[in-house]
């Protein structure tokens, strides 16, 4: 008899503490689901923002795999949409197929979040000295005169865009200035405000003061870091997602012994 109520006390216990992790779990997975929702339109932002940076400078960088992992994002972000979908119908009512592909699809996002990580910080180290390179040949090869006629070149396009002037500032213009021209930078070095500028070295203070470098570097830089620690943090959440449906997924092994908590298995000893 006693052996009897401690297995019914251990199965009681046990069905009390699966209930409560189960509860738990579809709490999270509910919440996981939203949480995707919002993290497909960051990645979408982020991939979007990466691949513009690649497609207005494209005559800077040569290499159109550079844009991977802004498509790495796109394509992260259109599976985390059908995901969210499946956290929160699962939290509601589970099924095997659908918790099955659920944990496909997290498996899927935490590989392309992985080649996001390793793609976006080795780019944002690696093309550093590609750009700069690809600036100063640009300056170098600028053609242009102190006149009135804002220049149309690759060079200019940049110092417009970004508000710089040079490749680390405008004395870049003077060491590849001829002798012909030799006291004025092109006009796209002028700030916006100042609309009477005509690049005369006389007014430096008329003249962005920062490099081209430094500002396309930093766009880049950030654009790859943002997608490199929103793929950090959703890889963290996806773990916890899949944590989660586990839990609702693992069979529990005081199943067969419930009979024992019931009233008619007390009612059938006591006979």
């Amino acid at each position: 008899m006693r052996r009897v109520r401690a297995v019914m006390a251990l199965a009681s216990l046990w069905c009390h503490q699966d209930a409560y992790r189960r509860s738990f779990a579809q709490s999270v997975l509910r919440f996981l689901g939203f949480i995707f929702w919002g993290a497909a339109v960051a990645h979408m932002f982020g991939g979007v923002a990466v691949i513009l940076i690649f497609k207005n400078y494209r005559y800077l960088f040569q290499e159109a795999y550079l844009s991977l992992p802004g498509w790495l994002a796109l394509v992260t972000a259109l599976i985390l949409l059908p995901t969210g979908v499946l956290a929160v119908s699962i939290s509601v009512k589970s099924s095997c197929n659908q918790q099955g592909t659920l944990m496909y699809l997290l498996l899927l996002l935490l590989c392309l979040e992985m080649s996001s990580v390793a793609l976006a910080r080795s780019y944002c180290v690696r093309t550093a000295s590609p750009l700069e390179s690809a600036i100063s040949y640009l300056v170098h090869q600028h053609n242009w005169t102190c006149s009135q006629d804002p220049g149309s070149s690759a060079v200019d396009e940049i110092q417009r865009k970004l508000h710089c002037c040079g490749v680390h500032n405008y004395t870049d213009w003077l060491k590849a200035s001829s002798l012909h021209h030799p006291t004025c930078v092109p006009e796209s070095c002028c700030k916006e405000k100042h609309s009477l500028c005509r690049g005369d070295l006389g007014h430096v203070e008329q003249l962005s003061e920062e490099g081209c470098l430094k500002k396309l570097e930093d766009q880049l830089c950030f654009s790859m870091l943002y997608i490199f620690w929103s793929c950090i943090v959703l890889s963290i959440l996806e773990i916890l997602a899949a944590v989660s449906n586990c839990i609702l997924m693992r069979r529990q092994p005081f199943r067969e012994l419930s009979m024992l908590d019931s009233y008619v298995f007390s009612q059938y000893y006591m006979y």
